[in-house]
């Protein structure tokens, strides 16, 4: 049987163009779903390898807040964003679904401002504490990419944390046969490539660039939705401290969780995704789970690094749809990676993802109580 067409019209390659579509790399995608796995074989989702527990010195924990070793690192945090070496990175790539298919970075949180607006006074807030300016750095998508800029200037975001963007990376999906899937009214279903794709799209984007030569050693990462992680100048200290490429922000693993979780594949410390265990393995066996925020060393991401493309299937108007997604946590499985304990809930917890409009509801206390601690205002 011939492989279904891949060909798509001027016009489309043009607009997927601007967010760096490849031809080829879609057919790569294509062979893959038209290559099954043969009957017994191992899914190549899964990761390859023997899975053992961290050891002593693969985690720390954060400093209680107010302790004097929280006040030393603090101040290793607020001197080196005074040295302008600082940068903040917000991953606004997504569509709020469940909040009606808008830009989630724009979503109003807490009463008039959104998302991203109250990820923009934290950093500006912590850069006029030191004295500094702090960039803030929107990894955006095709989908979200036109909108969120148009919110930034409406706005007028910037100040003391100066705002730029670069977009990841975008592909289309595909049928179960390995063909252009289409949706119900004919037109492809483009996606973005995952968060996986920061660091490419840094690079690609001339951003990374920018950013080290202007004086920039590390950068501070999170989700737009997860407005816990605000710039934290004792986790911040603690990365400076062990040297290590990347500081991955672990919390205490709740019932119901479901995503990253950090262990050692053939002897190196990683974050691992869920979807990657082999089925028999305990996943409540590892207590820890990932905030997707990390900290990471800017001349560290300067290269390509070997993330692999996982396939994930959605239903798109009630059909299935094959899609390719490379993962940030990856990143650990190729650096290396202190992970941190950082609390999870209360004024100090770092970790309030919100994922539809009833879990807004049901964090806002918190999440407006948190950030007024931290000099954030919301009213």
């Amino acid at each position: 049987m011939p492989a279904p067409s891949l060909e798509l019209d001027p016009a489309t390659l043009a607009e997927l163009g601007r967010f760096g579509f490849d031809p080829v790399q879609l057919e790569t995608f294509a062979a893959r779903v038209m290559a099954p796995v043969a009957a017994g074989g191992a899914d190549p989702n899964l990761v390859r390898g023997a899975i053992t527990p961290l050891v002593e010195g693969d985690v720390r924990q954060l400093p209680a807040a107010g302790s004097a070793e929280a006040t030393r690192l603090a101040a290793l945090g607020r001197d080196a964003a005074r040295r302008g070496e600082v940068g903040v990175v917000v991953l606004a790539g997504g569509m709020a679904t469940r909040f009606g298919g808008v830009v989630k970075a724009i979503v109003p949180a807490i009463g008039p401002h959104s998302f991203l607006a109250l990820k923009h006074a934290d950093v500006a807030a912590r850069a006029r504490e030191a004295g500094a300016v702090i960039p803030m750095l929107l990894m955006t998508s095709y989908a979200t990419h036109d909108r969120t800029l148009a919110h930034v200037a409406e706005l007028g975001l910037g100040g003391p944390a100066p705002v730029a963007s670069f977009p990841q990376f975008v592909s289309v999906r595909l049928g179960p046969g390995g063909g252009l899937f289409r949706q119900a009214d004919g037109t492809l279903s483009p996606y973005s490539t995952g968060h996986g794709d920061l660091t490419f799209a840094l690079r690609a984007s001339g951003t990374l660039d920018r950013f080290r030569r202007a004086g920039g050693r590390v950068l501070c990462v999170s989700n737009v939705d997860n407005l816990g992680a605000t710039l934290d100048w004792t986790v911040l200290g603690a990365h400076l401290e062990h040297g290590r490429a990347v500081t991955a922000e672990l919390v205490a693993k709740a019932p119901g969780d479901r995503g990253g979780a950090p262990a050692r594949v053939d002897g190196v410390p990683q974050i691992i995704e869920a979807f990657r265990f082999p089925p028999a393995f305990d996943q409540d066996s590892i207590p820890l789970f990932n905030t997707n925020s990390f900290v990471l060393d800017a001349s560290a991401l300067d290269r390509d690094f070997p993330l692999d493309f996982f396939q994930v299937e959605k239903q798109v108007d009630g059909r299935a749809a094959i899609q390719f997604e490379r993962l940030v946590g990856q990143l650990t499985a190729h650096l290396p990676t202190q992970f941190l304990v950082v609390p999870r809930d209360g004024v100090d917890g770092r970790f309030q993802p919100v994922k539809d409009p009833a879990e807004l509801t049901a964090r806002r206390p918190v999440i407006e109580a948190l950030l007024a601690a931290r000099g954030v205002a919301t009213s």
